[in-house]
């Protein structure tokens, strides 16, 4: 039973990732499973590594949480694969009402994360003042121009894995803002060019171990005042998720990418009152999705 949870949100996970500007992160810390998903990617090591070697394939598995893992990745695979045309459809003929639900739910789960934190001191206010105020910043910055330089390059695998990581920003996007998401999302990979590819991918492997040992420290010893900060990034992620706006698009190659927004005020109609009860329902979700995790919690004690 508690796999098959792992699944469901590992498909929560999975769906976030289709959702332009909407880091898998964000659901990863809403469904509870942020801490857990961050110590098994931190305990990919030698250590474990040797455990492999030896074939000691019970020992690797417990020290890694590894069916924890495969029943997420499952869960994310499932939704890529089943939903991903479904939800590219929602966003070309409904962006206003798929927007609305998305916003609903993460303006709730602001409140239910937020709400973890034991005790709001100064500090912890300051840390979530700080995180919002990076989130909402990343959303306006001008992309940079491209580099191909090796530095940069893994620069670029070590920021973009981070940001995969984190709730509220996204990888895709991080990348524009540096400049190179078309050499690295397109040009290298239709190209197979592996002397773009490996710098980044050197960077993202280096990156991913580093910081999930980072994160995991910080949590152990912060945790209020990085469940605040990580807060704060859902809450400026807000932004990119405003239903009201015109999307600003670059082609890169073949492929339309977003690289801003231009907001707007909406008008009192049909369609703003539809989108209200949509946001509302997102927001009746996250509250759902809330009880219901007591409730298994509670069966399995």
């Amino acid at each position: 039973m508690k796999y098959f949870i792992y699944i469901l949100k590992g498909m929560a996970v999975g769906l976030a990732n289709i959702i332009p500007g909407v880091s898998g992160g964000t659901i990863a810390l809403i469904t509870g499973i942020f801490e857990r998903l961050i110590n098994s990617i931190k305990s990919f090591g030698i250590a474990s590594l040797t455990l492999l070697i030896k074939g000691r394939f019970k020992e690797f598995a417990e020290k890694t949480d590894l069916y924890f893992l495969i029943s997420l990745f499952t869960g994310v695979i499932i939704a890529i694969v089943l939903l991903a045309k479904i939800f590219d459809y929602l966003f070309n003929q409904h962006p206003v009402l798929i927007w609305s639900f998305f916003f609903g739910l993460i303006l709730a789960s602001v409140f239910f994360v937020g709400r973890t934190v034991e005790k709001w001191r100064i500090s912890v206010v300051i840390s979530f003042i700080i995180g919002t105020a990076i989130a909402v910043t990343i959303t306006f910055l001008t992309p940079a121009t491209q580099n191909n330089n090796f530095m940069y390059l893994s620069l670029c695998g070590v920021v973009a894995v981070c940001s995969m990581i984190l709730p509220g920003l996204s990888g895709s996007f991080v990348l524009i803002l540096m400049g190179n998401y078309q050499l690295v999302a397109i040009d290298a990979i239709n190209n197979r060019d592996m002397s773009i590819l490996m710098p980044v991918l050197l960077g993202a492997i280096v990156g991913l171990i580093v910081f999930s040992h980072i994160l995991s420290w910080v949590f152990k010893r912060y945790k209020d005042l990085t469940i605040a900060i990580l807060t704060g990034f859902i809450l400026g992620s807000l932004g990119v998720i405003w239903p009201w706006k015109t999307q600003i698009n670059e082609m890169f190659g073949d492929k339309i990418k977003v690289i801003g927004y231009d907001y707007f005020i909406p008008d009192l109609n049909k369609e703003f009152i539809f989108a209200i009860a949509i946001m509302l329902i997102g927001i009746l979700s996250i509250w759902i999705m809330e009880q219901s995790a007591k409730n298994v919690q509670n069966e399995l004690n």
